[in-house]
């Protein structure tokens, strides 16, 4: 039973430098029109595969908050519409600081809404100038005040290291001033630089002063011994909470259960399949106005693919990949099916077993891409 959905809102005030996720500028978008159009995929999309009830919604982008109040309402209500929830559902919408308005944030608050995700990234304002975003550190402060008084109670920040011309002295002010803001969840991630971004053209130019690896690594261990120092546990790679605060939405992905997708360039796993969605906005709501579902990619991943999938997504998880589980779902323990690769990585002391789980030791986590591509083209 599918039990998570994932709404993608495309559209954005501004582009930051390093975003290469399906976005387009907001000014002169169809956006109700796109509404309508999520909404059409949501009708269709439950006809073709029921579920009894969403133990997640996830709303992203792009920025969904730079909606107006009444797109906002009606996005909220075509969800209500269309989607199995109830107050038991962790319902999240990414936000960005200064977007969110008295008006908006009770809009959000009683449609269900009761988690907020915050692109914070850094309280640097010079580095918040550098990596294109418009926000200061500022309008955090404002913005989680605005949201608490609301009546959210369980609040996440994004954050970004290894920023360009970023010290390791920056990073751990930036941490120290986040733990002030008293919330209940963190993400924080090391910069990728990926194609068709501002960053990546820089880069290739020589004209991105990234920190390099070393400091890389120890602003991960920073924000590793804080995280732990604050009480915030750490339940995978990148994120951190207080203990019943676990994103649950972002748990689907790494138990690799399956989950809906809706919106222009979304993902979904659904029925054995994976799916992509159509990117650009009019090839996205052309077919759902003829009432077939925008499907730009799909393929069934074979059980070989599957068992792979289980181990590289898993592993990102603290508790690691459960044996019990594996053997569970495929019939087979990963200690026999991956016998040599575990011993490689056991000398390495890159993961342990213990418990009846594998798990990547602390060593482990600074080198997470050389584990997973341990388990990669393994299984014939």
């Amino acid at each position: 039973m599918i039990n998570a959905a994932y709404i993608h809102i495309p559209f954005c005030e501004h582009i930051c430098h390093y975003c290469d996720f399906n976005k387009v500028f907001l000014q002169g978008q169809p956006v109700d029109e796109y509404i309508n159009s999520l909404k059409k995929e949501m009708e269709l999309t439950l006809q073709e595969v029921p579920t009894s009830h969403l133990r997640s919604i996830f709303v992203g982008g792009g920025t969904p908050t730079a909606l107006n109040e009444r797109q906002l309402a009606a996005l909220c209500q075509g969800i209500h519409d269309y989607l199995p929830f109830n107050q038991d559902t962790e319902f999240t919408f990414e936000a960005n600081p200064g977007d969110l308005s008295k008006e908006k944030l009770q809009i959000l608050y009683e449609a269900g809404v009761n988690r907020l995700s915050f692109g914070v990234q850094t309280f640097n304002d010079e580095l918040l100038k550098r990596i294109g975003r418009v926000h200061r550190g500022a309008d955090v402060f404002t913005s989680i005040a605005l949201a608490k008084a609301a009546g959210f109670e369980n609040i996440s920040v994004d954050l970004i290291y290894s920023l360009p011309g970023q010290t390791l002295a920056d990073f751990r002010e930036t941490l120290a001033t986040s733990f002030s803001l008293d919330i209940q969840h963190y993400s924080g991630y090391s910069l990728i630089i990926e194609p068709k971004t501002v960053f990546y053209n820089l880069m290739r130019k020589g004209r991105l002063p990234l920190p390099g690896e070393d400091a890389e690594a120890a602003m991960y261990e920073e924000l590793m011994e804080q995280m732990d120092k604050h009480g915030y546990l750490q339940y995978e790679i990148s994120n951190f909470a207080i203990p019943g605060y676990e994103s649950r939405h972002n748990l689907t992905y790494w138990n690799n259960n399956e989950y809906y997708g809706f919106g222009a360039g979304a993902h979904s796993y659904v029925k054995g399949l994976r799916r992509s969605n159509v990117g650009p906005l009019k090839k996205y709501m052309d077919p759902l106005e003829n009432g077939k579902l925008p499907v730009f990619e799909e393929n069934k991943p074979t059980k070989a693919e599957q068992m792979e999938e289980e181990m590289f997504l898993g592993l990102r998880k603290n508790e690691g990949v459960s044996i019990e589980r594996f053997i569970e779902r495929y019939g087979i323990s990963p200690v026999d099916l991956f016998a040599n690769e575990m011993l490689d990585l056991r000398k390495k002391d890159l993961i342990c077993e213990e418990n009846n789980y594998i798990r990547l030791t602390r060593k482990g986590r600074f080198l997470g891409n050389e584990v997973f591509q341990s388990f990669l083209g393994i299984v014939q």
